[in-house]
């Protein structure tokens, strides 16, 4: 999958926990939209009224850690981010943001990516590209398996999918 077209990069730090991406006292619904309304509201509060379809969350080491709630990334679904890019990734985070079709990628490089470098992401090649000073940064591939789910939108669509026998 690639997502050839540029979108601002929101750039955030290590360590960023679930929380941080939605308040758990914002924890009220499942619904991606608005969950999205409180996305990064302590961080960053601006995020949910500035944040626009097709753009791109970057962050340090360990984004993603804390709760194993699927809040977190269906509040940055619900807010129109295209993917995630991060140095590394809390491993529940990761599985739950392929789990609901939001892709991520792993990227040592993610720290030379600036707060609103324009990005575009190739989960099959495993590169970022960052437009703003024209470089291409290698990421981890997803492996096929984890491609598939994310390019059917999720572990639901992925499975129904597999389940229809209908002609």
């Amino acid at each position: 999958m690639s997502l050839e077209e540029p979108g601002r990069a929101w750039v955030f730090g290590d360590d960023i926990d679930t929380d941080q991406i939605t308040p758990s006292r914002f924890i009220v619904s499942t619904d991606p939209e608005e969950l999205a309304t409180n996305a990064f509201n302590d961080l960053r509060p601006e995020f949910s009224a500035n944040v626009a379809d097709g753009e791109f969350v970057v962050a340090g080491e360990n984004f993603g850690s804390g709760s194993s709630r699927e809040h977190a990334p269906l509040s940055l679904i619900g807010a129109g981010v295209d993917g995630v890019v991060a140095q590394s990734f809390a491993r529940i985070f990761f599985r739950n943001a392929i789990n609901l079709g939001l892709p991520v990628m792993i990227c040592p490089d993610a720290d030379q990516i600036d707060d609103g470098d324009e990005i575009s992401i190739d989960l099959d090649a495993g590169t970022v590209h960052n437009h703003k000073v024209d470089e291409t940064y290698n990421a981890e591939p997803l492996p096929s398996f984890l491609q598939d789910l994310v390019d059917e939108g999720g572990l639901k669509p992925y499975t129904r999918k597999k389940l229809d026998t209908s002609p």
